[in-house]
């Protein structure tokens, strides 16, 4: 009989920066690591979100011997696809979810929102204590630096030996909130033996080290003291470091804040409950009431750093958000940078904003306006010294990043057949002496379509290899935004709507969608990426409202 194998299979984070998530497996026991999503790319405008798909874990046989779901910690790209998964899993549900305090408040903020929070059982954990996961496996969270308090590294021994997977992490010797990546523990690990290193590798191709999050507050002291006017930030909204320095910064001179953006409103809260964010008595308040002060005395908070068409900061810089507008004299500090794949977005934003009369602060023109919460050169070094592993996969990463990381990893003294680049739904198998790939599991994408803002409500899951027989509309538009001019269609054209009452419907979308762009685009101002959406939306609205149709919809949206 074959000996038992440690068995790891990347669902997602490979090849791609987001929608991270990797299952473990050991005998008659399975765990994930993260449940993360990403945002579309330029190609795929008329979708929300794009998912891992768990058709393996969904396997009878596999279900039954699924065990929990680990998190590293609260970003969307580990935490963002679990309303869209644990539906999936309700037939086990409650599934235990093992995370830190702020990380299941993240992910409990998500679910209820969605109504799902009797899907998960919340298990709390505390650095340094071995959690038994099944029967096989002793789960242990180690505390790593990022942008996010409270992140983890997760170690997983089992009777062939331990793999450890390190999240996101850098060293920080000065965090402003939390404590630093507790190298101790790591070389204690290192010590007892690691069987495999999972390590991030995003941040690979940057030589040296990662700047401290505490450049950052220098930075935002001296960009928010000198503004004349209104200062509006955007961040990522569970970039909870950035919006305690922020908060911080406006109160010292003299600025009330308000937070503007669902998903930043629920980190901000979610942060205060549990002491991460302490604002000065008075500071935070409604925006309704910040915006009667002196534009000198406001600071708001906003989504939109990556350009997100249905964000706060788009629709701001579009004149259709109902109470904030940009206007010349304010100033935008982008304190993030794009996400690989959304770079076009962040730049058509930036472009509007600057058309708006705004002053804009971003990375390229101030580099310590941000800084990144991943380990580079000489960090990943490290985490390779202190753990001494037998064998070494890059993950999170794409495929640049995982093949330099490899690099690294041979000139830091691992053998080059002990290193090996992960593949999206191939088992990687462990001994205590040999690493083998096997054959593929079921793996891909799933796509997120959301009709209006409702993200988990009114949602269809969209398998990729469904989206052959799947009804489509797609919408021509030729537009002149810097004129606001409509210069051609829109033209919608439908596939599988094929009888009379159906080209009605197609027909009368695009009446409605035409005598939105004609009203709108007189206004001006509009970005592009927030033309895309509202394309999308009212022909899904409408359709949907006439029919409970809900059609894929693919805008293509002309800039002349």
């Amino acid at each position: 009989m074959a000996r038992p194998r440690l068995r790891v299979i990347p669902l997602g984070g490979i090849g791609e920066v987001g929608k991270n998530m990797m299952t473990a497996e050991y005998r008659g026991d399975m765990v994930m690591i993260d449940a993360g999503a990403k945002f579309p790319e330029e190609e795929m405008r008329g979708i929300d979100l794009i998912i891992p798909d768990i058709s393996y874990i969904l396997q009878p046989d596999n279900l039954r011997r699924f065990r929990a779901i680990l998190l590293t910690h609260g970003h969307e790209d580990h935490i963002g696809s679990l309303p869209y998964i644990l539906p999936q899993m309700e037939r086990i549900a409650p599934v235990p979810l093992y995370g830190t305090p702020l990380a299941l408040a993240f992910a409990r903020s998500r679910l209820s929102e969605a109504n799902l929070a009797h899907l998960a059982d919340f298990m709390p954990i505390e650095a340094g204590r071995v959690y038994r996961v099944g029967s096989h496996m002793d789960v242990e969270f180690i505390p790593v630096t990022h942008s996010i308090p409270a992140a983890m590294a997760v170690s997983i021994d089992t009777p062939v030996g331990r793999m450890l997977h390190t999240g996101d992490f850098k060293f920080d010797p000065t965090p402003p909130l939390g404590p630093p990546t507790d190298e101790k523990r790591l070389r204690e690990l290192g010590d007892e033996g690691v069987l495999a290193l999972f390590s991030d590798a995003v941040r690979v191709e940057r030589p040296g080290r990662t700047p401290s999050e505490a450049t950052v507050t220098a930075t935002l002291d001296r960009v928010i003291g000198g503004a004349k006017g209104r200062v509006i930030l955007t961040s990522f909204a569970s970039n909870i470091l950035r919006l305690d320095q922020a908060i911080k910064v406006g109160a010292a001179h003299g600025r009330k804040v308000a937070v503007v953006g669902r998903s930043m409103e629920q980190s901000v809260q979610v942060a205060i409950d549990l002491g991460y964010i302490t604002p000065p008595p008075g500071v935070l308040q409604p925006v309704e009431q910040v915006t009667k002060l002196p534009k000198n005395q406001i600071l708001i908070l906003t989504t939109g750093s990556q350009g997100e068409a249905s964000a706060a900061l788009a629709r701001m810089a579009s004149g259709d958000h109902p109470k904030l507008r940009i206007t010349e004299g304010d100033t935008v500090v982008l304190s993030a940078t794009p996400v690989p794949g959304n770079e076009e977005s962040v730049s058509q934003t930036i472009d509007s904003l600057f058309r708006r009369g705004a002053n804009v602060i971003y990375s390229a023109i101030e580099p310590s306006i941000h800084v990144s919460g991943h380990a580079g050169r000489d960090e990943l070094r490290q985490m390779i010294e202190l753990l001494r592993p037998k064998f070494v996969v890059p993950i999170h990463g794409e495929y640049r990043h995982l093949h330099l990381y490899r690099e690294l990893a041979i000139d830091a003294g691992v053998p080059a057949e002990s290193i090996t680049i992960p593949e999206s739904g191939t088992p990687i198998s462990f001994s205590r002496t040999d690493m083998r790939k096997e054959p593929s599991a079921p793996y891909g994408a799933v796509l997120v379509d959301a009709l209006g803002n409702d993200r988990y409500r009114n949602v269809v899951l969209r398998h990729r290899d469904q989206l052959a027989t799947a009804q489509v509309v797609i919408a021509t538009v030729v537009v002149n935004l810097e004129r606001g001019e409509l210069i051609a269609g829109p033209e919608l054209t439908g596939k599988g709507f094929d009888d009379e009452d159906s080209r009605l419907l197609i027909e009368g979308a695009e009446r409605e969608l035409r005598g939105y762009l004609e009203r709108q685009l007189r206004k001006g101002g509009m970005s592009y990426g927030y033309l895309v959406r509202k394309v999308k939306d009212i022909i899904a609205r409408y359709i949907y409202q006439k029919s409970k149709l809900r059609p894929m919809i693919l805008p293509v949206v002309t800039e002349l």
